[in-house]
């Protein structure tokens, strides 16, 4: 007896998806912050902490919850053939709209941080808006290695963590399906 079909959305477009929005804002908030004619700590030591920050968040982002996305790309199942296969303009579309609020909080925050330390709160947006990408091109990496694409239910990502505390595995399929690259970038 077969499986019933469900919606799956790639794992790597779920991950990217935040990538774009934060890097941007990130680097929005950054430059009004450098801009600013007076601060409380100068436009110098500001920008030399944001890019701490920058260089911290990256990283810490693109190690977060390593040992959890290989155990759940090792132990894949195959999807079934009445599985659906998302669009990535709809993933990333669903994952923007659930998170358009803490990202525009997130840019206000950032923004509004320039006055103590200039363009640190932008650069650190910025910074996890590189470490996505970066955890999504391991992902490619991860998934041309295996020659399969990795799958997530749909339901169990709401709000876009493909590894959160609802999902319970990751599904494949063959590297040609659906409309995004391994890594999750648009097909060419």
């Amino acid at each position: 007896m077969g499986r019933g079909g469900v919606a799956l959305a790639r794992v790597a477009v779920v991950v990217r998806a935040g990538a774009g929005p934060l890097w941007w804002l990130g680097l929005v908030a950054g430059g009004l912050g450098a801009a600013l004619p007076v601060s409380l700590t100068g436009r110098r030591i500001g920008l030399l902490a944001g890019a701490a920050l920058f260089l911290v968040t990256a990283a810490v982002v693109f190690g977060a919850r390593r040992r959890r996305y290989t155990h759940f790309a090792e132990a894949a199942s195959r999807a079934a053939k009445a599985d659906f296969l998302q669009d990535r303009a709809v993933t990333v579309r669903t994952w923007r709209r659930a998170w358009r609020w803490w990202l525009l909080l997130a840019f206000a925050a950032a923004a509004g941080s320039s006055f103590a330390l200039p363009g640190a709160g932008g650069l650190l947006l910025a910074g996890a808006g590189a470490g996505l990408r970066l955890k999504a091109a391991r992902l490619g990496r991860v998934e041309r290695a295996a020659g399969a694409l990795l799958w997530v239910r749909t339901d169990w990502v709401p709000r876009g963590a493909p590894v959160g505390k609802a999902v319970r595995g990751f599904r494949t399929t063959g590297i040609g399906a659906g409309d995004a690259a391994p890594g999750g970038a648009r097909r060419h």
